[in-house]
């Protein structure tokens, strides 16, 4: 897959901006705050419809405009797509391919991107979410359809939690609760899909974050991927660094719901006592290990930089290994300045065969010549210089 030009109207700093990419390394160059990261950001959200920077989609939109629009020309093999997709502040967004209106979240599947970005960094260092958040886009990125099973899932779940907190207000005791039966078969059904998808890509990541981890660090640290299964934990509240209980492989739906439903036995009185839903995927994590000990707390920052590196290059790997049309474009935002020079060369090498890189810099001198090639340098919203 490879973009061969990107439309912007309206997005974050550009009023309008037409730029023509090519195969293999496009860097794009400009000092801080000038609009490298929102041009990355854009195709960003083509690809899997979130920012990496931003939680609402309005916050993309140029000041004082009601809509932004991000476009896109993909070409793989004799094939050309025109992908777009209209950001709008008070009403829902608009896709489009090849001129006909589509539904949004079939956008996906036109265009395959893997994205790494200093905030990345959370995924070892911060809170489980974000780890999910990693999984559920690299599995709709997969499958597009599992975009409606996490959406029914989360809206069952907060469903069963309003009914929850009801009973809790008015006293009323699980067994005289005839309607959370109900809803536990729907959460089970659609959450037990979730923990085997996961799973198994979790699995199929595992070797690929190992072989990711030591071509960039140039050391085998034993880089490890690792299910946290919360309906698996003795207590809702087992901490997931604890993994004596909850280590899990490939998991088949049949065991995850059988599981799924003894926890809710299990946690009926607490999850009353809360008025929350204390079990299930909305609860899980990713361990990431190193050593055999938890990445989060025991990792020093380079070797938490090259772990979040490792897993969008498994990521990437995992993409291209099944894709119909191509590598994913691989983006790189601004990671080069955090790398030293052995780093950078290791990573260079790393990324080398992908049919599209795009990279961000500040300063030119911080990327190997190798990914150098093709250079546009951007200033206020502006390409300044397009080496093309």
């Amino acid at each position: 897959m490879i973009v061969r030009q990107l439309s912007l109207t309206d997005f974050r700093n550009y009023e309008n901006l037409d730029v023509n990419l090519h195969p293999g390394a496009n860097l794009f160059v400009g000092s801080n705050g000038q609009g490298k990261t929102n041009l990355v950001e854009a195709l960003g959200y083509l690809s899997t419809l979130g920012s990496h920077r931003v939680s609402v989609d309005h916050a993309m939109i140029r000041q004082g405009q009601d809509a932004a629009i991000v476009r896109a020309r993909l070409v793989h093999g004799e094939r050309e797509v025109l992908a777009e997709v209209q950001i709008n502040r008070s009403i829902a967004n608009r896709a489009q391919v090849n001129r006909s209106a589509i539904k949004t979240r079939e956008l996906p599947r036109y265009f395959s991107s893997v994205l790494f970005a200093p905030e990345d960094l959370a995924l070892v260092r911060a809170e489980p979410s974000g780890r999910r958040r990693f999984l559920d886009e690299l599995l709709v990125l997969r499958t597009p359809r599992m975009s409606g099973v996490m959406a029914d899932y989360d809206r069952v779940l907060r469903q069963r939690n309003t009914l929850l907190k009801s009973a809790r207000t008015a006293g009323v005791k699980g067994d005289q609760l005839s309607t959370l039966a109900i809803w536990d078969e729907r959460l089970v059904a659609l959450g037990s899909e979730i923990i085997q998808a996961r799973s198994a890509l979790v699995a199929e990541l595992t070797p690929e974050v190992s072989r990711a981890y030591t071509a960039i660090a140039g050391a085998d640290h034993a880089a490890r991927l690792t299910s946290y299964l919360s309906i698996l934990a003795a207590t809702p509240d087992e901490d997931a660094a604890d993994l004596s209980a909850v280590r899990s492989g490939v998991v088949t739906v049949d065991a995850a719901a059988d599981a799924f439903r003894a926890a809710l036995v299990r946690l009926r009185r607490a999850e009353l006592d809360r008025g929350l839903t204390l079990a299930g995927p909305h609860r899980d994590d990713l361990v990431l290990e190193l050593n055999g000990l938890p990445a989060r707390g025991y990792a020093s920052h380079g070797e938490s930089w090259s772990f979040a590196l490792a897993l969008k290059l498994a990521s990437a790997a995992v993409l291209r290994r099944e894709s119909s049309s191509g590598d994913p474009v691989l983006i790189l935002d601004d990671v080069f300045a955090e790398l030293d020079e052995s780093r950078r060369g290791r990573l260079a090498d790393a990324v080398g065969d992908f049919e599209q890189v795009l990279i961000t810099a500040a300063v030119l001198d911080d990327v190997p010549a190798s990914l150098a090639t093709h250079i546009v340098r951007i200033s206020a919203g502006r390409i300044v210089e397009d080496a093309d």
